[in-house]
């Protein structure tokens, strides 16, 4: 993964514009837009990047909400911009790399249309069940699955979401049948697991920390490559044998595709200048996600790996929206 390992340079696929010499600095403020509702851990990082970036450009960076059709709504937004770096997108998982597997139709091609600024943060997630299921480790949860096929229901914020494809690739990998039950938001499928209206959640650590310390929830397994430290306790689906179903869901900076190389170039230099400040840093730990930075080149081929293994996901999984 593009946060803890370095990338090769990027493929054909998520074009990226020639080396330049020339400085960019903007001419007028900047928007950046967060495909979801305000309030999450992908509007935090955005906002707490976007301040920091403001300050280094000289121009404020002003961030808009604007959620709907998996992020697709925010996503043709940017797409769509002209060229000229002035208008960013704070991508996720589902919206760059899944939601061209799993729906139908896209008014916009994020491979195409968007280009890549830099890698923004990290989330690995967490497998919790109610404390009523009778399940204690993730080997017991499994065979209960395997001896109740498609009684047991998981919830997610919605089809496509990471909390979705990640929940399916673990179900594939651990060859159970689970029903999914999508929500829109993580919100309402975490009040229906506490009370036992479904049995799992794959959800963001920070999502579930408070949950599984005040005991309403007990976490089975982190999905990221090493434990972490909100909950040191939880072993790795790697450690419990299904290094297979490891995936993190992640955040990313984009902006309009053919949007000249000097504008890239800058907007990735303070970018990285933001994500490496200390008070950036502890408020987006605080929040639940680990900053991350990259070069373009480096999240290009990120890009082109995720979406070969979420379509893989999508395909076996069989997910579609319409």
């Amino acid at each position: 993964m593009i946060h803890r390992r370095s990338i090769l340079a990027a493929g054909a696929a998520w074009p990226l514009a020639a080396q330049a010499q020339p400085v960019w600095q903007p001419s007028r403020p900047l928007r950046m837009i967060v495909p979801f509702v305000a309030g999450g851990s992908t509007d935090v990082a955005a906002r707490l990047v976007s301040d920091a970036m403001g300050e280094r450009l000289g121009q404020p960076v002003v961030v808009e909400n604007r959620g709907g059709s998996g992020g697709n709504i925010g996503g043709e937004m940017v797409a769509r911009a002209p060229a000229d770096g002035h208008t960013l997108l704070m991508g996720v998982t589902g919206l760059l790399t899944t939601n061209p597997h799993i729906y139908r139709t896209m008014s916009f091609s994020p491979s195409r249309d968007l280009a890549p600024v830099g890698m923004c943060y990290t989330s690995d997630l967490v497998i919790v069940v109610p404390l009523s299921l009778p399940a204690r480790d993730l080997a017991e949860f499994i065979a209960l699955a395997k001896g109740r096929p498609g009684e047991l229901s998981f919830g997610s914020s919605g089809h496509g979401a990471s909390t979705h494809t990640a929940a399916e690739l673990f179900r594939i990998a651990a060859g159970i049948d689970l029903q999914h039950v999508p929500y829109r938001g993580s919100g309402g499928a975490m009040n229906d697991l506490v009370a036992g209206n479904i049995q799992m959640i794959m959800i963001q650590i920070a999502g579930a920390v408070g949950a599984v310390q005040n005991r309403r929830l007990r976490a089975l397994a982190v999905t990221g490559p090493r434990r972490h430290a909100l909950m040191p306790d939880v072993p790795t689906l790697a450690e419990l044998g299904l290094p297979q179903a490891t995936a993190t869901s992640w955040g990313a900076v984009m902006t309009t595709g053919g949007t000249p190389a000097p504008a890239i170039a800058r907007l990735n230099e303070v970018l990285r200048e933001s994500l490496a400040m200390p008070s950036v840093v502890r408020r987006m730990v605080a929040a639940g996600v680990d900053p991350q930075a990259g070069t373009p080149e480096e999240l290009a081929s990120f890009l082109v790996t995720e979406t070969e293994k979420w379509g893989r996901v999508v395909r076996e999984a069989r997910i579609t929206v319409e």
